[in-house]
């Protein structure tokens, strides 16, 4: 299992914090040094069965600054996704990539029912 995060994130140290605490072995990733590839999140989206706007920190600072939740509608999902490998600020994290399921950001009652 991959743990795909930024150290800093408050999030991101409470959901690695949770897989330590129940023992799950995973290794970690750090979102900027090694930005998720074009590759990665296209082959992470699909088999996800998430919207793509999941994959989006819509809170970051990036994100309001480049403006876009405007420009989303008129955005093809390649375009999307070619966005989100150019910079891993874009990225929703943490991001958990396991064998049968993605999960992204860190909501509790989703990861115990994924993962344990």
């Amino acid at each position: 299992m991959e743990f795909i995060c930024y150290p800093k994130c408050s999030t991101c140290q409470k959901a690695k914090k949770w897989l330590d605490e129940n023992k799950i072995e995973y290794t970690e990733r750090h979102i900027v040094d090694d930005n998720p590839t074009y590759e990665e999140l296209k082959k992470w989206y699909e088999k996800s069965g998430l919207p793509l706007k999941r994959f989006f920190n819509t809170s970051g600072m990036l994100y309001k600054e480049m403006k876009l939740k405007d420009k989303f509608p008129d955005m093809s999902e390649d375009e999307q996704l070619q966005l989100l490998a150019t910079n891993g600020m874009l990225v929703k994290r943490p991001l958990v990539v396991a064998e049968g399921f993605v999960l992204t950001g860190f909501k509790e009652k989703e990861w115990t029912e994924k993962i344990l």
